[in-house]
């Protein structure tokens, strides 16, 4: 491997697309001055473990955008079903990847040290095709089929996700419960397979991606966090994080 390779050998793809149905524009909205991939593109570039930052987008304004700010950005085809396939193609473009993080682009207040965590994992891992994280949640939050649950083994890889509440009760007071959190790292392999697969029935029934990962075989270590993630998905959540930026500017 040259050492051109090494430097590039660990890629964070930030994909980003313009059109959302709860809050259009928002990779474009601005909090503090700067616009919210802004955010998230600054808090990949802090990652201990990352040689590129990209932002994987189908839009010339978020393009635009991400280059005014002095990001790397590459645009990508309109025809993409999920990031997943939108960060596929700019892999394909750079040989030199061998390890890649999924960072979605509407999560400013990941902390970097989480980012890491998850790249760490899928380094040096062998046995890991693909990392996550999860964070403890209580057995209320459990209940809501919008906050996606996992279960794990003795070692930290994934059992299971789902919309349900898992595990299920029939003894109480036993089981901790955990939220996933959507940052995957992929071993390059692991991502070609994965979007070369075709969807399976526990994905198609839960509309979870990861479970076709599961459904073949494939390992995804988890690391646990402390933090509730604040994602921007509606108007609600952009004024929330509007006022947390305002709190520590003020």
């Amino acid at each position: 491997m040259s050492e051109v390779n090494k430097v590039n050998e660990v890629a964070i793809i930030i994909p980003a697309r313009y059109g959302s149905s709860r809050l259009e524009g928002k990779p474009l909205i601005e909090v503090g001055g700067k616009p919210v991939i802004q955010w998230v593109y600054e808090k990949a570039k802090a990652s201990k473990f990352a040689d590129m930052v990209i932002v994987a987008t189908d839009d010339q304004r978020i393009f635009d955008s991400v280059k005014s700010f002095g990001g790397e950005v590459e645009m990508t085809s309109v025809n993409h079903k999920c990031g997943s396939d939108r960060i596929m193609e700019v892999v394909s473009r750079h040989p030199e990847i061998s390890f890649i993080c999924n960072l979605q682009g509407d999560e400013p207040l990941i902390k970097s040290e989480s980012i890491d965590s998850v790249i760490q994992n899928v380094k040096e891992d062998g046995m890991a095709d693909i990392s996550t994280l999860i964070r403890p949640i209580t057995p209320d939050e459990a209940q809501n089929p919008n906050l996606v649950k996992c279960v794990i083994d003795n070692n930290g890889y994934a059992l299971y996700f789902s919309r349900s509440k898992i595990p299920y009760e029939r003894n109480e007071n036993i089981a901790t419960f955990y939220g996933h959190l959507g940052i995957y790292g992929y071993k390059r392999k692991a991502l070609e397979r994965m979007t070369t697969m075709s969807q399976t029935p526990l994905e198609k029934t839960e509309s979870l991606e990861q479970l076709r990962a599961l459904e073949n075989g494939m390992k995804i270590k988890t690391s646990v966090v402390d933090f509730v993630p604040v994602g921007i998905d509606t108007k609600e959540d952009l004024e929330q994080f509007r006022k947390i930026v305002e709190s520590k500017l003020n």
